[in-house]
């Protein structure tokens, strides 16, 4: 700590992250609101990969001329497999099958909005609040769409859904991100994913029981309902708190934490009191979406990082739907890429603690682009199915990489604003990526050479950033732009 003068009387400076050295880096309290968030993520997965069983491959055949040409009047749906779809439930085929790829991309298109519109709501009324508002959307909405008659509500009914797992994507992170300490971080944020993958394994599980498109999407909306004990258990950040000068809550969220991880809890409130004394010499603000590009270095980074974004999460989606083109069992393709990207989040776990953030995203962006710079010339095979599974894992482990990175970066009045805009950017790569899969039909090397040229080039936009590897989290505008600017300075010198 240190001593300064303000309206002249002294004050003491706080220095490093008080809020670690009040709660500990990770306790019982952590451990318990891990597992509390993590539950977000098997919905997240769920519905960002239901449209396999909502809308699967099915066989036809015409009324009117017994085979499946099109036009097609009055065809007959093979149901051997999955009694109804939404394919069959309004027909989308031939003239109308684009539709089937237009309900996912208005659904990632949901997520794009949701992951802006929650990011910022979050950065201005606290990370809980809008956290509570996406799980009680994803429910309301999610349990509609099963009962829905029409197309384009049940459409419009999933964009919903997606904007409400664009929500407790941001928000359910930064909460994680903000409770546990600099030493654990890292370990943290990539354990996050795993309950997405096991998420994504459970989806051929309830594909397999529920074959009715109907059932399937109550079957894996219900479930969610057990989030509504975050109205009772879900607690504010106490940096948020502070960062908005809400001292005396911040104090009582910290005591809790402390209390509950066996750490002393004299000095909490003269801790918090001088740290809020101290930074209020940066005249701490709210802050919003505008503040991460009015000033040159934090322009720069959100700029790299939201392409580095689009690119991991366009080629994750579109190689990972590449991959599903293939033949053979649906529930087992869908099970064993789920297994594989799992293989890649536990893979990430040890590379995270040995490897800088802006190593692994630059090294696993150029293993991606080479895989499938491979892939679009060699022929279709099992050598085709390995190259793809390779570019997938790669392409998650950036993945799980840029989220951390991201709360890492940018300071904490606009972390939410800066992952809200990286989600959004991510979601215009997985709203891209079904149409260059149809370019299929034009030539089969044209969907790999797509993919692979936006990682290689994301690759060398990340030698903009600047590492962010066991730093402690900044607070304002101001810290935010001067974070990696005195790291350069003094490479320079």
């Amino acid at each position: 700590m240190e001593m300064q003068e303000q309206n002249g009387k002294p004050v003491t400076e706080v220095k490093g992250d008080f809020i670690q050295k009040v709660t500990g880096s990770f306790g019982r309290y952590h451990l318990w609101l891990c597992l509390l968030i993590f539950l977000t993520k098997f919905p997240v997965a769920i519905h960002q990969m239901a449209i396999l069983f909502l809308a699967p491959p099915v066989t036809y055949i015409c009324g009117d001329s017994g085979n499946s040409t099109c036009p097609c009047a009055d065809p007959v749906y093979d149901t051997s497999i999955f009694t109804r779809t939404i394919t069959m439930e309004w027909d989308l085929i031939c003239d109308r099958k684009w539709l089937q790829s237009l309900t996912q991309t208005l659904f990632q298109l949901g997520t794009l909005i949701g992951s802006v519109v929650f990011g910022i709501a979050s950065d201005r009324f606290g990370r809980r609040n809008p956290l509570l508002v996406a799980v009680v959307m994803q429910i309301s909405a999610g349990v509609a769409a099963a009962y829905v008659p029409e197309f384009w509500t049940f459409t419009f009914l999933r964009f919903l859904v997606g904007a409400s797992v664009g929500g407790t994507m941001v928000t359910g992170f930064v909460i994680i991100m903000e409770f546990v300490g600099t030493q654990y971080r890292d370990v943290v944020s990539v354990v996050y994913q795993i309950p997405f993958n096991l998420g994504h394994m459970l989806l051929p599980v309830f594909g397999y029981f529920y074959r009715d498109y109907s059932d399937f999407q109550l079957a894996i909306s219900v479930p969610v309902t057990i989030l509504l004990m975050y109205f009772f258990l879900v607690p504010e950040t106490p940096r948020w708190l502070i960062a908005m000068k809400r001292t005396d809550e911040a104090i009582k969220s910290l005591e809790r934490v402390a209390k509950v991880n066996k750490r002393p809890t004299e000095n909490i409130k003269a801790d918090v009191e001088a740290y809020q004394a101290s930074i209020e010499k940066h005249q701490l603000k709210k802050g919003n979406v505008f503040d991460l590009f009015r000033t040159p270095n934090l322009r720069k980074n959100i700029i790299a990082m939201a392409f580095n974004w689009m690119a991991c999460s366009y080629c994750f989606y579109g190689v990972s739907q590449y991959v599903g083109q293939l033949s053979g069992n649906v529930f087992i393709n869908v099970a064993s890429s789920a297994s594989v990207t799992l293989l890649g989040t536990i893979l990430a776990i040890g590379i995270v603690k040995i490897l800088g953030r802006k190593t692994i995203v630059i090294v696993f962006h150029l293993i991606c682009a080479l895989c499938l710079f491979i892939l679009a010339v060699i022929p279709e095979g099992v050598g085709s199915v390995v190259l793809a599974s390779i570019g997938v894992v790669a392409s998650f482990i950036v993945f799980v990489v840029v989220y951390l990175y991201c709360t890492e970066l940018f300071p904490t009045v606009v972390r939410n604003a800066a992952i809200g805009i990286s989600s959004m950017s991510a979601r215009i790569g997985s709203m891209i990526a079904p149409f260059v899969i149809e370019m299929r039909d034009i030539a089969l090397w044209m969907p790999p050479l797509a993919f692979a040229i936006l990682p290689l080039i994301a690759a060398f936009v990340t030698f903009l950033l600047p590492e962010t590897k066991g730093c402690e989290l900044t607070t304002t505008i101001e810290e935010g732009e001067q974070f990696g600017k005195k790291t350069r300075s003094q490479t320079k010198k």
